[in-house]
């Protein structure tokens, strides 16, 4: 008698009617454009949700299924990003940008950065002079 494996079953992945998608990517880009101007300011999911008149749980969902990522994960890449840009202009101190992308202690912006670009602020910009690494390969080097 021979004895098979049994079949590997499929997770069951609930489809989403149409007007959820679009109602939860219209959640997801209002909420973005608010970080996207105001992410120097504390932002709440709370108070984010209540600004784009959904809940707390919809709004998660929605970064979630949608964008997938979450709300603090899409703020700090945001942060990350105009901080780069803002230390690759080399006319602002470390401290400066960390207050300017809504940090209060520039030693946890230093942690924060260091973690998504895999390098020092300090030593980013050292990096971007002028013969150095482009951004693109910086981008490379903090994925490895």
């Amino acid at each position: 008698m021979i004895h098979r494996a049994p079949a590997l079953r499929k997770r069951y992945v609930p489809t989403q009617r149409p007007s959820t998608v679009r109602l939860r990517a219209s959640l997801l880009e209002e909420a973005n454009a608010i970080v996207a101007n105001e992410y120097a300011s504390e932002l709440a999911l709370d108070d984010i949700a209540r600004r784009v008149a959904s809940s707390r749980r919809q709004l998660q969902r929605a970064y979630a299924e949608i964008g997938g990522t979450t709300f603090r994960d899409h703020l700090t890449r945001v942060r990350m990003d105009r901080a780069a840009e803002m230390l690759a202009s080399q006319t602002l101190t470390v401290r400066e940008v960390a207050h300017r992308v809504g940090y209060r202690q520039p030693a946890q912006f230093a942690k924060a950065f260091r973690r998504h670009r895999g390098v020092a602020p300090s030593d980013f910009r050292a990096t971007m002079r002028p013969g150095r690494f482009t951004s693109t390969q910086l981008d490379t080097r903090a994925a490895a």
